[in-house]
C-alpha cells in the first residue's frame, strides 16, 4: 500500500491525490538524501495548512463558547494551535510514523519532535484542503480537536509559558522577561539554541530547542517551575 494511502485510510478520508498527500510526508531532510525521489518537501503545504488549521480552529471556538471575549477564544487557540497542541493532533493520527525522515533527523528522534510533527500536521492540512475543500477539512479537522475546543480549561493553563512569565513580572515590576542566547550549537539547517531567561537582574530558566522561539518557550516554562519552588512575592 503506497504511504498515502496508508494514511489516508487512518484518517477515515476519500483521498483523491495521493501524491500530494504524499509530498506533505516529505521533510525536507529527507529530500535532501533523496533528491529525485519525490517532487518537493512539505514546506509550501504548511505555510497553507498554517492558515487553514486557524480558520478552521477559530470558527469552532466562535460557535462553541459563545460568552468568551476575544481576548479569551484567542487564549483558547493558541493553545490549540501552538506547537504542542498541533504536536498533540499529530500524535493522535499517529503521523509521526508516516513522515519520510533523513537518516540524521530520524536517528535524532525527529518523529517524536514536537516542532516537526506541528508543521507536518499543518503540511498534511494544506494537502487535504487542497484535495477535499475547506468544508470537509474543516470537519474533520473539528472532529479530531474537539477534546480540545469543548475543554473549559483554566485560562492559566491555556496561556503559554511565555505570556504567564510575562504577566508574573509585569504584576511585580512592571518589567519583562529578558531572553538572552547563552548558546548556539551545530550546523545552520539543524542549529540547536539554548536560551537563558532574566528576570528582577538575574537568570531563573534555562531552554533548549531547534528555534530560537522554542529554546525561549522552554526557558520560560522552566522559570514558572522555579518561581513555584522558590517563595516571592506573586505567583507566576
Amino acid at each position: 500500500m503506497r504511504p498515502g494511502a496508508a494514511v489516508a485510510s487512518r484518517l477515515g478520508l476519500a483521498v483523491r491525490d495521493l501524491d500530494l498527500l504524499e509530498q506533505a510526508l516529505v521533510h525536507s531532510s529527507w529530500l535532501h538524501e533523496h533528491p529525485d525521489a519525490a517532487a518537493g518537501h512539505n514546506e509550501r503545504l504548511e505555510f497553507l495548512g498554517d492558515a487553514v488549521v486557524s480558520l478552521a480552529i477559530s470558527e469552532a471556538l466562535y460557535s462553541r463558547h459563545p460568552s468568551d471575549d476575544e481576548g479569551l477564544l484567542s487564549t483558547r487557540r493558541a493553545a490549540i494551535v501552538s506547537t504542542a497542541g498541533l504536536s498533540r493532533l499529530a500524535a493522535r493520527i499517529q503521523l509521526g510514523e508516516s513522515l519520510l525522515l533523513g537518516e540524521g533527523e530520524s536517528q535524532r528522534s525527529g518523529r517524536r519532535r514536537p516542532s516537526l510533527l506541528a508543521s507536518s500536521f499543518e503540511a498534511l492540512v494544506g494537502a487535504l484542503y487542497l484535495d477535499l475543500g475547506f468544508d470537509r477539512v474543516r470537519a474533520w479537522l473539528v472532529a479530531l480537536a474537539e477534546p480540545e475546543l469543548t475543554a473549559d480549561s483554566p485560562i492559566g493553563v491555556l496561556k503559554s509559558p511565555k505570556s504567564r512569565l510575562q504577566e508574573h513580572t509585569q504584576r511585580r515590576t512592571g518589567g519583562r522577561p529578558d531572553y538572552r542566547i547563552r548558546e548556539e550549537t551545530g550546523p545552520d539547517h539543524e542549529k540547536l539554541f539554548t536560551v537563558e531567561v532574566w528576570v528582577d537582574g538575574e537568570p531563573i530558566g534555562v531552554g533548549q530547542g531547534l528555534s530560537r522561539r522554542v529554546a525561549e518557550t522552554a526557558a520560560a516554562a522552566a522559570a514558572i517551575e522555579h518561581l513555584r519552588t522558590v517563595p516571592r512575592d506573586g505567583a507566576a
